[in-house]
């Protein structure tokens, strides 16, 4: 059996014992979700039911106060309203008998409610026919009607406790299939686990002997002694390799006779080294022509095991922005200094479009004079299909969320308006905490949708001449009010006769809205927010200053990523909003940052380039 043979053999019942395992554990996932589906399918429903029949019969009953109080039209409608609610609950019910004793309580639920709904036909009659005389109506429903109700609403509760109990029976029985499948998984594991060990310590014993063999010899060959020879008696690659090896030592033997071996060593290793390297490698000298390239490089740019001496940057790179980073570098004599979103190296070839991540090195002689540039070349082909991937999902989710977000949002304030009135204090606060935390989160689906297109380049940006000025005027007469209540200083301060910038005014009177919104929320009353806007080359510097308590020196570069908040400070957003900023202003071709001092307040700046 060969060496390979062996190594699948191994690896073979390694599987198989592990496909045993999995399946194993399968079908005692397969159990136990049919004993949880059991649980909702037989009774939730049920129970679901109940409680709804006794909601609309309370609701009915409250129909019939309203008539006591002399709005019977009002009463009627809402009694009519509750009853097709209470029919249409109690036809799921019917619809979900799995149960003993359930058949039966529907039964009565349904003769005792059709009883009720007659007194209430009969009742209502007698208070169109005595329009004065409440006393007889009251005594009527007393009698009558009330009983009914009673009868109906302990037959509903006595459903919903039934199918609580059948619940909660079905739930044990699914806590033992779940310790059963535990268990039983956990025991297939281990002797899985063991025999897999046993087999793979047996043939590794039977691999490992003839190495030693090996390693024994080349600590000989370490030591000087060429004449080793290696006895392999196995039939498979090991014996070849020993042949290779002994004729390996035989040849090493007559070049230590001519002291060339640590020559072969380096040489070997530093081939080795760059043969096994999966990042391309591109040495280029200081005339900007390729001295070597390896072969991961050679596959990234379809070069040929050619002759490359003649070959310059431009020839084998069609990336005109890399050759001209290189050529500076070598005029300059130092590393270049390049933002992460600008190393991206896009190349189209036949089938399919590459990304690659450049990283430019100066490699120096004795003497630290310039010897030639190291270009080296990344795949992050499969990183940027998984951001794009992340991206496309992020954006899908999160408008998958909206509607439903809008519907229960809708829902809340509905019943915030008509309903809350009816509510104990309780639940009042319970229902305005769901409609804050609904609105929050609507605010996160939104912000997580604006900047999934903003990274996926799916935004519209309408460029236009703007003056920083109108820009500055609308953001201050945005703030007015909020200012004057908090009494916060809000002014703005323009260095010299600025030009025009070339932005999309809506998009940077975001960024500024959000960038003060941040700062207002950390002043202090009688504080101060200023704008500045100055001219630095072909860009404007656009900054907001406050005096606030500043940000911590580790947060300074991570604020601007997704969801990062400074803790132990008032957390008043969704954590997406400076890198929404970020995104804006990089789609505007600048770049934002931070400059702070915990105690001295934070200047958020960020760049836009001057309109032509």
């Amino acid at each position: 059996m060969t060496l390979k043979k062996k190594i699948l053999a191994g690896y073979g019942v390694a599987f198989a014992l592990m496909g045993l395992v999995v399946a194993w554990a399968v079908m005692n996932l397969v159990s136990l979700g049919k004993a949880t589906d059991a649980i909702l399918r037989e009774n939730y429903r049920s129970i679901l039911a109940a409680e709804n029949m006794v909601d609309a019969l309370e609701r009915q009953d409250s129909g019939i106060l309203l008539i006591f109080l002399g709005d019977a039209e009002k009463g009627i409608n809402q009694f009519r309203e509750s009853e097709a609610v209470f029919l249409e609950w109690l036809a799921r019910a019917k619809d979900n008998l799995t149960i003993e004793g359930e058949a039966e309580l529907v039964q009565s639920i349904e003769a005792g409610y059709l009883k009720y709904r007659r007194q209430f036909s009969e009742l209502t009659d007698l208070h169109d026919t005595t329009k004065i005389n409440l006393q007889l109506f009251r005594d009527t429903y007393h009698e009558s009607v009330y009983p009914l109700f009673s009868v109906v609403r302990k037959a509903c509760i006595q459903l919903r406790h039934l199918n609580e109990e059948t619940m909660y029976t079905a739930s044990i029985r699914a806590g033992r299939v779940a310790k059963r499948a535990i268990w039983s998984t956990v025991l297939v594991a281990a002797a899985a686990f063991i025999v897999a060990l046993s087999f793979s310590l047996f043939l590794a014993e039977r691999i490992v002997r003839p190495l030693r063999l090996f390693m024994d010899a080349s600590r000989k060959i370490s030591s000087g002694d060429y004449a080793v020879q290696v006895p392999v008696e196995t039939v498979d690659e090991l014996r070849r390799l020993a042949g290779e090896f002994n004729r390996m030592a035989a040849q090493l033997s007559r070049y230590n006779e001519i002291n060339i071996e640590q020559v072969i060593s380096e040489k070997n290793k530093a081939e080795a080294i760059l043969s096994s390297i999966e990042d391309g490698m591109v040495v280029f000298d200081t005339s900007l022509k390729v001295t070597g390239v390896n072969p991961a490089a050679r596959r990234m740019l379809d070069l040929e095991f050619a002759e490359i001496a003649a070959l310059s940057c431009e020839d084998i790179l069609p990336v005109r922005h890399v050759c001209d980073l290189i050529r500076k570098t070598i005029e300059t004599g130092r590393e270049p200094d390049v933002p992460d979103d600008q190393r991206i190296v896009t190349l189209q070839k036949k089938d399919r479009t590459q990304h690659y991540l450049f990283s430019a090195t100066v490699i120096r002689r004795r003497d630290r004079n310039l010897s030639g540039i190291v270009l080296l070349l990344r795949d992050v082909t499969r990183l940027k299909e998984v951001e794009r991937l992340k991206n496309d999902f992020v954006m899908a989710a999160s408008h998958e969320l909206r509607t439903p977000l809008t519907s229960l949002g809708m829902s809340i304030d509905l019943l915030l308006e008509h309903a809350a009135q009816g509510l104990a204090e309780k639940d009042r606060g319970l229902l305005q905490a769901a409609h804050e935390e609904v609105h929050r989160m609507k605010a996160l689906v939104n912000d997580l949708l604006d900047l999934s297109r903003i990274e996926a380049g799916r935004i519209d940006l309408e460029f236009e001449s703007v003056p920083v000025q109108t820009i500055f005027d609308h953001v201050e007469e945005i703030f007015k009010n909020q200012m004057e209540m908090k009494q916060i200083g809000l002014k703005s301060e323009l260095t010299g006769t600025l030009p025009r910038i070339r932005a999309d005014a809506n998009k940077i009177t975001w960024v500024l809205t959000n960038l003060i919104s941040n700062a207002q929320r950390y002043v202090s009353k009688g504080g101060h927010i200023r704008l500045m806007a100055s001219q630095v080359g072909t860009h404007v510097h656009i900054s907001v200053r406050d005096d606030g308590p500043g940000i911590p020196p580790e947060y300074q570069l991570k604020i601007f990523q997704k969801f990062v908040q400074v803790k132990g400070e008032e957390a008043g957003g969704t954590g997406l909003g400076l890198a929404i900023c970020k995104e804006i202003v990089r789609a505007h071709g600048g770049a934002i940052w931070v400059e702070s001092s915990p105690g001295q307040g934070s200047t958020f700046t960020f760049t836009l380039p001057v309109a032509q």
